[in-house]
């Protein structure tokens, strides 16, 4: 190639197909580990003391979710979604009303707090990864450690 233009021309073009693969690459990887399938939904429930929702993998709608809860991002607890939640099956999330899941909440300060809701996805034998399920939730705890919800504006 005596023709320098032909030659930036090649690099250029080599240049472009190597960011489209490791781009591919970085995607596949990406799905792969967070899968964008997780939905749900949760939020204070004063009578009850708790944080309740649920979570539905529309993956595979027939399965039950495990979820992890974090408050102000400190692990509180895990369990099955498998509570009744007709309210989801009624909206079209799910196939099924058993995603529900319920997270008594004692002990914590007066004050502000977050929670956190995950599910827990298993992409293979040796990896798992937590995706947000809704949006984190805020609350306070009053001076007799009872939950009030915060209205968000």
């Amino acid at each position: 190639m005596n023709n320098p233009a032909k030659l930036v021309n090649v690099l250029i073009g080599k240049s472009i197909l190597e960011t489209i693969l490791v781009g591919s690459i970085a995607v596949g990887f990406y799905i792969n580990a967070f899968p964008p399938t997780f939905h749900g939904w949760g939020e204070t429930v004063t009578e009850t003391q708790s944080i309740a929702g649920w979570a539905v993998n529309n993956a595979r709608p027939w399965e039950r979710v495990e979820v992890q809860l974090f408050l102000d991002g400190k692990f509180a607890g895990s369990q099955i979604a498998a509570l009744s939640r007709p309210d989801v099956v009624t909206a079209g999330w799910a196939k099924d009303e058993w995603h529900g899941y319920q997270f008594r909440v004692e002990g914590l300060g007066n004050g502000l707090h977050e929670a956190r809701v995950y599910a827990l996805h298993h992409a293979d034998s040796s990896r798992s990864t937590l995706q947000l399920v809704g949006d984190p939730i805020m609350f306070a705890v009053d001076e007799n450690g009872r939950l009030m919800e915060i209205v968000s504006r």
